[in-house]
C-alpha cells in the first residue's frame, strides 16, 4: 500500500498516511481541527477544505458550488488521499492565528506487538504439543507375532526415539482394523506431556500418511465475545478465525450477574450449554472456512477468566463473589474435548489455561505468556482494561497481579449516549478552541448515534485541555456557545445536533457521564499505583506498558494519560497486543515449551486483593480528578496546562 505526505496549512502540520485514507482522519491524526459534526457522512458540509496541490478521490458534494469544486474545495470527510497533498483549512473551518498554539497534540496510538512466529522458531519454542508421525510397519507373519500395539510403540521408539509412550484405550480398539486396511502404513498422533517428566500419549491412529494435515484450535472465552482460530501445526499459520457474541449475554452482561444466575435452579446447566453452543458455532464456522477434515484436529487450547472457565467446565462459580473470594480450582487437567460437549473428535484434548485467583484468570495468564512478559528483563506493567481491569507488574524474575472494578464506562455503560465501538459511535473528536464547534469522527463515517469508550476518553481529554471542563469534570458555564447548556439541572455539551444524528435527539456528553469516566479511570490508575506500592516501586520504575483487549487498539495514548487513566511514561514504551488471551492460547497451541511453562508462571504470580489493601482507597480518592490531585505525577500534562493558561491570559 502506498504512503503519502499530507501537509495542512496554515498550521504546517505534516503527516504520512496510507493511500485511501480520508482527509478528515488524516487531519485528526495530525492534530488539526476541521469543523465536522455529522461524524463523516458528508451531510453537514462543515468540513470544507482546499486541496492546493496533489490529487484526492471524491469529496465532491452538492454542498459545494461548481466554482468551489473548480478552485479545489472538497469535503474532508469524503475525499480520500491519492498522492502527496497540501491542504489548506479555510478561515471558516479554522480559527484565527491566536488559537494556533492551542491546537491539540497529534494523536498517537500504541504500537502493535504481534507474536513473531519466526522468532518463536529461532528460539526453539516451535515444538507443537501434538505431532503426527508416519510409519510403514512390517506386517506380522509366522515368524513375527508382535501384538499390534507393541509393534506400533516399538517402531516409534526405534525409528523416532519416542519411548515411555501411553496408548489410549479407544486408540487400542481402533488399531487392528486400521492397520490392516492400510497395509500397516499408518500415521500415529502423539500428544507430548504437559509436565516435563510425563509420558507422551498416542491419541490417534489414521490410515496412510496424514502428517501434512495436523491442526489445532485456540479459543478465548470472553465475557462478551468468544473468538477462535484454526492453526496449522506444520507452519504456524492461522487458517481461519471467527468471533461471536457469547450467548451468555442474554443472562447477564457481567460476571457477577452470571454467577447469580448460575445459583438458580438449572442456571449453571443453562449457562454451560449456551457457551458450549457458542463455541461449537465458531468451531464449525472455522472448520468450514478452512475446508479441512475435523478428524485432523488434534488439540484445542482455551483461555478465559475465572468465572467463564468455571461456567465452561460446569463448575458452579458461586463462591467467587463471596469473601474470601476463592475459586474452585486454579489448575485443570487435560480433558477430552467431546466430554465437555465440544463438537470435536475423540482424539482432541482440551487444555484449559490455569487461573491465579477469583478475579485474575486464565485470560490474563495467557496474555502474560503471549506478550512474553514472563521472559522480559524490563519491569513491565500489563493492563487488560474492560469492565474489570486486570493488572500485572513484573518481569522474568517475579510478578504481582490484581484486579479492580472499573465499571462499564469504558465500554459505553453508564454513559447517556454510550455504546460499543459499532457503526455510528463517535471514536475521535477535536474542538475549535474559539468557537467550541466539534469535529466528530464515527466508526464507519456515518452520522453519530453515540459515544464509544475510546471516543469518550478523547472527548473528555480535549474538553479538559481547552479549559471547557475543570479538573473535577465540571463545565465552565460562562463560555459563549450554545453547545454548553443546562438540562434537568445538569450541564452538558452537544456533540451533534439532532439534524446531524441517526437518532431523534441531540447526542450529548453530560457532567454525570464525565463523573462516571473519572471513577473508572480512577479505579484503574489507583489499582496500578497501589500494586506498585505493594511491591516497593513507583511509576518511575516502569520501563514498559503492555495494553491488552479491544480498548488499547484505538485509544489515543496522550489523551488516556491526560485524564489520568494511564501512568505518564514515554509513549514509545507503550505497546498493544490486542486479544492477549487469544494470543496466549495460540502460543500454547504451537509450543509445548510454553504449555510446560504455564504452571511455573502461574505459581510466580502473587495476587493482591485491592479491596483489602488500605492504601487503595486513599489512592482512589486522590485519582478522582483530571488527571489527579497531584499534578506532579503527570509533569508533561502539568506543563501543557500551564502553557495553555499562560497563553489564554
Amino acid at each position: 500500500m502506498s504512503r503519502y505526505d499530507v501537509t495542512f496549512l496554515p498550521y504546517n502540520r505534516k503527516i504520512t498516511v496510507n493511500s485511501g485514507e480520508t482527509l478528515i482522519r488524516a487531519a485528526m491524526e495530525a492534530g488539526v481541527h476541521v469543523n465536522a459534526s455529522c461524524g463523516g457522512e458528508g451531510v453537514c458540509g462543515k468540513c470544507r477544505v482546499l486541496v492546493e496541490t496533489g490529487t484526492v478521490s471524491g469529496g465532491e458534494s452538492e454542498r459545494l458550488s461548481a466554482a468551489d469544486l473548480e478552485s479545489g474545495y472538497r469535503l474532508a470527510c469524503q475525499a480520500t488521499i491519492a498522492s502527496d497533498l497540501t491542504v489548506r483549512i479555510p478561515v471558516e473551518s479554522a480559527v484565527d492565528t491566536s488559537a494556533l498554539g492551542t491546537q491539540v497534540t497529534p494523536r498517537q496510538t500504541a504500537r502493535i506487538q504481534q507474536m513473531d512466529f519466526e522468532e518463536l522458531k529461532e528460539e526453539g519454542l516451535f515444538v507443537p504439543p501434538v505431532e503426527k508421525i508416519y510409519l510403514e510397519l512390517p506386517q506380522p507373519d509366522a515368524q513375527d507375532h508382535l501384538p499390534d500395539v507393541t509393534r506400533l510403540v516399538s517402531f516409534l521408539d526405534l525409528q523416532h526415539n519416542e519411548h515411555r509412550l501411553e496408548v489410549d484405550l479407544r486408540v487400542i480398539r481402533s488399531i487392528p482394523d486400521i492397520m490392516r486396511q492400510a497395509d500397516f502404513k499408518v500415521t500415529a498422533t502423539l500428544a507430548r506431556p504437559v509436565r516435563e517428566r510425563g509420558k507422551a500419549r498416542i491419541i490417534n491412529i489414521q490410515a496412510g500418511d496424514t502428517t501434512e494435515r495436523n491442526y489445532a484450535i485456540a479459543m478465548d472465552i470472553g465475557t462478551t465475545t468468544v473468538y477462535g482460530q484454526l492453526l496449522d501445526l506444520k507452519t504456524g499459520d492461522i487458517l481461519a478465525e471467527h468471533g461471536d457474541f457469547n450467548g451468555q449475554i442474554s443472562y447477564g452482561e457481567d460476571v457477577i450477574t452470571r454467577i447469580v444466575y448460575a445459583e438458580k435452579e438449572g442456571g449453571l446447566e443453562k449457562l454451560n450449554a449456551v457457551v458450549i453452543a457458542t463455541m461449537n458455532k465458531i468451531i464449525g464456522r472455522i472448520i468450514k472456512k478452512a475446508r479441512i477434515d475435523a478428524g485432523d484436529i488434534s488439540t484445542i487450547t482455551i483461555a478465559a477468566n475465572t468465572t467463564m472457565t468455571q461456567l465452561f467446565l460446569a463448575v458452579n462459580p458461586r463462591y467467587i463473589r463471596r469473601a474470601p473470594y476463592v475459586p474452585t480450582a486454579t489448575l485443570y487437567p487435560p480433558i477430552r474435548a467431546n466430554d465437555l460437549g465440544l463438537g470435536l473428535g475423540d482424539q482432541v484434548t482440551a487444555l484449559v489455561y490455569p487461573q491465579v485467583s477469583s478475579y485474575v484468570g486464565g485470560d490474563i495468564v495467557a496474555g502474560v505468556m503471549g506478550a512474553g512478559l514472563y521472559r522480559a528483563g524490563a519491569l513491565t506493567l500489563y493492563l487488560d482494561i474492560g469492565t474489570n481491569a486486570e493488572i500485572v507488574i513484573g518481569n522474568q524474575d517475579w510478578m504481582a497481579c490484581a484486579a479492580c472494578s472499573a465499571g462499564p464506562a469504558l465500554e459505553g455503560g453508564g454513559i447517556e449516549f454510550g455504546m460499543r465501538a459499532a457503526k455510528g459511535a463517535i471514536e475521535d473528536f477535536s474542538i475549535d478552541p474559539v468557537t467550541l464547534e466539534p469535529m466528530n469522527i464515527t466508526v464507519g463515517n456515518v452520522r453519530p448515534r453515540g459515544i464509544c469508550g475510546s471516543g469518550l476518553i478523547i472527548i473528555v481529554a480535549v474538553l479538559f485541555e481547552h479549559g471547557i471542563i475543570n479538573s473535577q469534570g465540571k463545565f465552565s458555564s460562562d463560555l459563549d456557545t450554545d453547545r454548553i447548556r443546562e438540562r434537568n439541572g445538569v450541564y452538558e455539551y452537544v456533540l451533534a445536533w439532532q439534524k446531524d444524528t441517526q437518532i431523534d435527539r441531540d447526542v450529548v456528553l453530560t457532567e454525570i457521564d464525565i463523573e462516571n469516566l473519572i471513577r473508572a479511570k480512577g479505579a484503574i490508575y489507583s489499582g496500578c499505583l497501589t500494586l506498585l506500592e505493594e511491591v516497593g516501586m513507583g511509576v518511575a520504575d516502569i520501563e514498559h506498558i503492555i495494553l491488552a483487549g479491544g480498548f488499547g487498539s484505538y485509544v489515543d495514548l496522550e489523551k488516556a494519560i491526560t485524564i489520568g487513566l494511564l501512568p505518564e511514561i514515554e509513549l514509545d514504551r507503550i505497546t498493544f497486543i490486542g486479544n492477549g488471551s487469544l494470543m496466549g492460547a495460540k502460543m500454547s497451541a504451537l509450543s509445548n515449551h510454553i504449555r510446560q511453562d504455564v504452571g511455573a508462571v502461574t505459581r510466580m504470580m502473587t495476587s493482591f486483593e485491592l479491596s483489602e489493601t488500605p492504601s487503595y482507597m486513599d489512592n482512589y480518592i486522590a485519582a478522582l480528578f483530571l488527571p489527579h490531585t497531584d499534578l506532579d505525577k503527570f509533569p508533561r500534562i502539568k506543563q501543557r496546562l500551564d502553557e495553555r493558561r499562560a497563553h489564554s491570559t
